[in-house]
C-alpha cells in the first residue's frame, strides 16, 4: 500500500521536528525547472538556484495564504542549531494563484547544505485577513509553529518536503 503524503511527513519527521499533525485541505504544487516536488524526493543545490514555481489551489480569491520554505537542519543534521533557516517568505497570496501574486517578505534564497542531508520545508497557512502577517527579523533559529501562532495562523494548510545535500553528496570539508 502506498504511502500517503501526510505518512511521508510524519515518516520525514516534518511532522514533529516543524509542525504538528493538521489535515490537509488546501492543493499546493512546488515546481523547480519542470520537476515538481513530492514529499522526500531528492533535489540537488543546482536544481534549486532559482525560485520555484508554487501554484495554490482553492477557489475562493478572498482567502489569502502565507507560503514558508525552511531547512530544519542547518548548519547540518547532526547539530541543528540554526535550525530552522528561513529561505523564503511570502504573504498574501489568493487562493488559486502564487507567490508571483503575493507580498515576498523574505526573497527567495536557495540552499546550500555543506554537511549531511538537509530537508527543506514548505508550508501553507491560510491567513485571517490580508495584510495581517509581517517580517520576522531574522533567518535563523526562524520557529514556524511559533510565527504561526504569532499571527493565529493555526494549523497548516498543505505542507510537502524534498531532500538536498552537497552536489558531490559527501558532506566533508572542503580542500580549498
Amino acid at each position: 500500500m502506498p504511502m500517503s503524503s501526510r505518512d511521508l511527513l510524519v515518516v520525514g519527521r516534518v511532522i514533529g521536528d516543524v509542525l504538528d499533525p493538521f489535515e490537509r485541505s488546501i492543493a499546493m504544487s512546488v515546481t523547480f525547472n519542470n520537476r515538481e516536488v513530492t514529499n522526500g524526493s531528492e533535489f540537488r543545490p543546482s536544481q534549486v538556484v532559482n525560485q520555484p514555481r508554487v501554484s495554490i489551489g482553492g477557489d475562493d480569491l478572498r482567502n489569502f495564504y502565507t507560503l514558508i520554505m525552511v531547512d530544519p537542519d542547518a548548519p547540518s543534521p547532526s547539530d541543528p542549531n540554526l535550525r530552522e533557516y528561513l529561505h523564503w517568505l511570502v504573504t498574501d497570496i489568493p487562493a488559486t494563484t502564487g507567490p508571483a501574486f503575493g507580498n515576498v517578505v523574505v526573497p527567495y534564497e536557495n540552499p546550500i547544505p555543506m554537511m549531511g542531508i538537509h530537508r527543506i520545508i514548505f508550508v501553507l497557512f491560510r491567513q485571517l485577513g490580508r495584510e495581517t502577517v509581517y517580517a520576522p527579523g531574522w533567518h535563523q533559529n526562524f520557529n514556524t509553529r511559533g510565527f504561526a501562532e504569532l499571527y493565529n495562523l493555526g494549523l497548516p494548510v498543505t505542507a510537502m518536503h524534498f531532500n538536498i545535500q552537497r552536489e558531490n553528496g559527501t558532506g566533508g570539508r572542503r580542500l580549498y
